[in-house]
């Protein structure tokens, strides 16, 4: 045990804070649903208060905490402004486009563009925790592929297994082909990617002293929530609970530790909103930031498209539903400006600094 003492563990923040905001979202998500597995297998309903704290109050503030990673930070506006100019102006574009075709195919690529962005999420975070190892190129490779079996497998299977009630965004948004064969295959696949990489953690364990404590447990924790997210439970309340809350607060996380160690070390002056939400008592800020605009943007969709929770948005409830098509090519994607251009700019502000 002396030997496993000198390995020093590659937290991003503290042993602490990546333990509670990165790695145990997951398991606490898995631990809710498994409390209540009659509610949770087979559930459509969600208790309107449930629905606010998990959709808007996670799900839809993470989206903005890209801000603080970009608009609300003048150098990097300053530094980057062509790019954050241009992919919200493209997404808006491409989205008004997609939707004046036709209303099933904006929300189906906004539907796998979320998916690209929630897996490439998990491996980013991997590869984050591995950035201290001596690794080879096999141990790599090994990595990568488990990290994407774990996320790949269930939304093959998904696909592949048209039974599931729940879906990304609407009905439908997914293509299905009701294949049980290839689904069968993919799972077979999928275990021996996870075999694999436990004989080549074995290995360096016995090999070289090595175990890397939080990239082990992130990858067991997304194996586990998006296996029994998508894969063993059918029900809209479980894959949205393991769902949001393994991306949505590790994401945050993310944002909140790169940026206040950044400000700390670089004083942006003319930023009166890093400046409160970096201070004493910055994280009460960021917090009740991301929830108000998170509450704004969902109670504009509420009041003008979907009328459904009247009751969580009273200010919002007196907007007229907006029904007419032309109108709607123009509004919807509007409304979904904020997510898209999260899930586009999110590929590019994580490659800028590297050392961040």
């Amino acid at each position: 045990m002396e030997k496993f003492k000198e390995i020093k563990q590659p937290w991003l923040n503290s042993v602490s804070s990546d333990t509670i905001f990165i790695l145990l979202p997951p398991f606490l998500a898995l631990f809710i649903v498994g409390l209540f597995p009659t509610q949770f297998k087979e559930s459509d309903a969600m208790p309107a208060l449930y629905w606010l704290i998990l959709i808007v109050f996670v799900d839809v503030a993470h989206v903005y905490s890209t801000l603080y990673r970009t608009y609300f930070n003048p150098r990097e506006l300053k530094a980057k402004k062509s790019l954050l100019v241009a992919v919200p102006l493209f997404c808006y574009v491409i989205s008004v486009v997609f939707y004046s075709l036709d209303q099933l195919l904006f929300w189906r690529v906004l539907a796998y563009l979320a998916v690209f962005h929630f897996i490439r999420q998990q491996y980013g975070i991997m590869r984050l925790y591995s950035r201290n190892e001596k690794e080879d190129k096999l141990s790599i490779v090994i990595d990568s592929l488990t990290i994407y079996s774990a996320t790949l497998y269930p939304i093959c299977f998904w696909h592949l297994n048209p039974n599931r009630n729940f879906n990304w965004f609407i009905e439908n948004d997914f293509l299905r082909y009701p294949l049980p064969f290839l689904s069968l295959l993919f799972a077979w696949v999928y275990v021996a990617v996870l075999i694999l990489y436990i004989l080549k953690e074995i290995t360096l364990l016995n090999k070289h002293k090595q175990f890397n404590v939080p990239k082990n447990i992130l990858i067991l924790g997304t194996v586990l929530s998006w296996y029994f997210g998508i894969v063993y439970y059918n029900g809209d309340m479980a894959f949205t609970t393991l769902n949001v809350l393994s991306h949505g607060i590790p994401y945050m996380a993310l944002i909140w530790f790169f940026e206040k160690k950044r400000y700390s070390k670089e004083i942006t002056e003319g930023s009166k909103v890093l400046k409160f939400s970096f201070g004493k008592y910055g994280v009460v800020v960021f917090i009740l930031i991301l929830a108000s605009l998170a509450y704004a943007e969902e109670g504009l969709w509420d009041g003008l498209i979907w009328k459904e929770h009247n009751d969580l948005f009273p200010v919002f409830s007196i907007l007229p539903k907006i029904e007419e098509r032309q109108l709607l090519s123009l509004l919807v994607p509007l409304l979904a400006l904020p997510q898209s251009t999260h899930y586009v700019l999110d590929g590019f502000i994580w490659k800028i600094r590297k050392k961040s």
